[in-house]
């Protein structure tokens, strides 16, 4: 089983070499504009418009609680987009907007893909920024659908 790899650095850089996934967690609903997707949208610009795209129609696709799109940014890069958020965080929000069993599954969807491109994972804390999760609570689900499968992953604390 390999372990998580942490280091100090901006997961829109993944270290190392071949096939790279940076990960990421996206609300449910629809919105892209604040934390981890602006420093993604100032690199690529394919993320951003595919998930919009993919909230836009999701009337006849997965978009949801989850769910998983997984988008081609570079010929070994791709960012995946990854449905762990119920709604947004508000002045009058009671309660986060992370939602652990949402990233569990992401994640397991994450772990079939990363094998299937025999990539790497790489990502900051997801759901623990503007989502408000604990890292304690997601470490466990990222070790159990990721590196417990053999995908080797890399967390980046910024700055």
């Amino acid at each position: 089983m390999a372990e998580i790899t942490y280091v100090r650095g901006d997961a829109t850089a993944p270290l190392g070499k071949g096939v790279k996934v940076i990960a990421h967690i996206c609300n449910d609903l629809g919105g892209w504009g604040k934390g981890f997707v602006l420093a993604i949208s100032r690199r690529w610009p394919e993320p951003e418009a595919a998930f919009r795209r993919w909230h836009r129609e999701r009337a006849k696709n997965d978009f949801g609680l989850g769910a998983l799109q997984v988008v081609r940014v570079a010929p070994y890069v791709w960012v995946a987009n990854l449905v762990g958020q119920r709604g947004i965080r508000t002045g009058r929000s009671t309660g986060v907007p992370v939602r652990y069993e949402a990233i569990d599954a992401g994640l397991a969807a994450l772990g079939d893909r990363a094998l299937e491109l025999g990539a790497s994972v790489h990502m900051p804390r997801i759901g623990c920024g503007l989502a408000g999760g604990r890292w304690e609570k997601v470490e466990p689900l990222v070790t159990a659908r990721l590196t417990a499968r053999g995908v080797p992953v890399t967390v980046y604390d910024f700055g």
